[in-house]
């Protein structure tokens, strides 16, 4: 991310850098809705973004205009429909800068593209005796599937432990690779902490093992450019919702070499060159990991996605929110009662906190009530809240439309919640 040097400095009040935050809230249709009574401050963005309306009208487009199945039509509107799916495929590649369109498989979600490599690349892959490293602050779309390979195939699981501050322990990550390591599979930004894993260094020290690396990075998209080729991942996989884009899409990337030698995924149409009773021989990539009809709705919505945040520019809008975070950090610090669990070094626009034995679902019921909606509970990430001696936080975190003034909001509220249960 570049510096913060081209947004107005902390301190309160409209912002007023390079980065027009009004003009992106203008984007955005839902923004101007009352909930409550009152004007909605969205502050679940590590949930679900909401989406500009330039996304909507592509998606909405594509239903009006093209609808129709890709890749096997030969009328006009498959045709329409087919360059548009492949069109948002190259946009993707040179988003997350892959080497060619063909390592970008289109999913559901983070979680399906994390359940296709422990299903394909883990059952050829991975046997009894064999480890798999995670870490402790994993949602549990980054476990679950990794402990249903290990109970198919006699695997194990090594945990990563995570410091006071949030930060994985970076020694003892290094010390558990070895020769019994088959996989890595870690977060690149923590959903329940905000904290940014050092990933080139992760990816460099399982490599000299030998070892390939899978990337969570539902939360790093939506914040920071990320390069496949200076991350050198050999998996990495995020969603559309949680970067402005249609809720039921998402991406594995996947080096070309590893994903020819994975078996496919699922079993259907277009996944396939030729079928007889005999003998079936798979598509070539991207298509052998896309079986049946895809979201060709979502996948175009993910497109415009990617056109969207290139237009604002992603860089301005990052140090926009490193800005949000430092403000809305601050504002909570000042009030007494209120602990902040998460505090590394390099943080996403993530702030978790608990306030003395207020649980923190009353804590968000209060806040919904003043027309602002963070996330409470345990955000998936129930080992991470084990680790720290908590049943929940409560949870807010910044997209590119929020402002100083809904932070304020926010700490206003939390002020509010205190005075309710004394």
């Amino acid at each position: 991310m570049k510096p913060a040097s081209t947004v107005a400095k902390p301190g309160g009040g409209k912002e007023t850098g390079s980065f027009d935050v009004e003009r992106v809230r203008a984007d955005f249709p839902i923004l101007s809705r009352l909930v409550n009574g009152k004007p909605l401050v969205y502050l679940d963005n590590a949930a679900t973004s909401q989406t500009p309306r330039q996304v909507i009208d592509a998606e909405r487009r594509y239903y009006e205009e093209i609808n129709s199945n890709i890749h096997r039509g030969v009328h006009h509107l498959s045709g329409e429909a087919t360059s548009a799916y492949e069109g948002a495929r190259e946009k993707i590649r040179r988003f997350i800068n892959a080497r060619e369109a063909a390592e970008i498989i289109f999913v559901r979600g983070t979680t399906e593209a994390i359940n296709l490599v422990a299903s394909t690349y883990g059952r050829s892959k991975i046997g009894a005796g064999d480890e798999i490293v995670l870490s402790t602050m994993e949602h549990h779309s980054n476990i679950v599937p990794w402990q249903m390979l290990c109970d198919a195939t006699g695997a194990t699981i090594r945990v990563t432990p995570v410091t006071d501050s949030g930060e994985l322990d970076m020694e003892a990550y290094e010390r558990l690779l070895g020769p019994r390591t088959k996989l890595v599979a870690l977060v690149h930004v923590s959903n329940a902490l905000g904290t940014i894993n050092p990933a080139a260094r992760i990816v460099t020290a399982a490599h000299e093992h030998g070892v390939p690396v899978l990337l969570d990075g539902a939360q790093a998209t939506p914040h920071m450019r990320v390069d496949m080729q200076e991350l050198d991942a050999d998996f990495y996989a995020f969603s559309a919702h949680k970067m402005y884009g249609p809720m039921g899409v998402g991406v594995l990337y996947g080096k070309r070499t590893l994903l020819e030698s994975m078996p496919p995924y699922q079993g259907g149409g277009d996944m396939i060159s030729s079928v007889t009773f005999e003998k079936t021989t798979y598509n070539r990539l991207p298509h052998r990991f896309e079986a049946g009809t895809p979201n060709v709705g979502g996948v175009i919505g993910l497109g415009a996605t990617v056109d969207y945040l290139e237009a604002i520019d992603l860089d301005l809008a990052a140090a926009h929110e490193a800005e949000l975070l430092e403000h809305a950090t601050g504002l909570l610090e000042e009030i007494p009662g209120v602990r902040i669990v998460g505090t590394a070094r390099r943080k996403s626009s993530v702030l978790s906190f608990v306030i003395g034995e207020i649980h923190p679902h009353d804590i968000g019921t209060i806040l919904d009530q003043q027309g602002i909606a963070i996330r409470a509970g345990h955000h998936c990430t129930q080992p991470l809240m084990e680790r720290f001696h908590l049943p929940a936080t409560g949870r807010a975190s910044f997209g590119i439309y929020n402002t100083k003034q809904e932070a304020e909001a926010l700490a206003a509220g939390i002020r509010r919640v205190i005075e309710i249960f004394g």
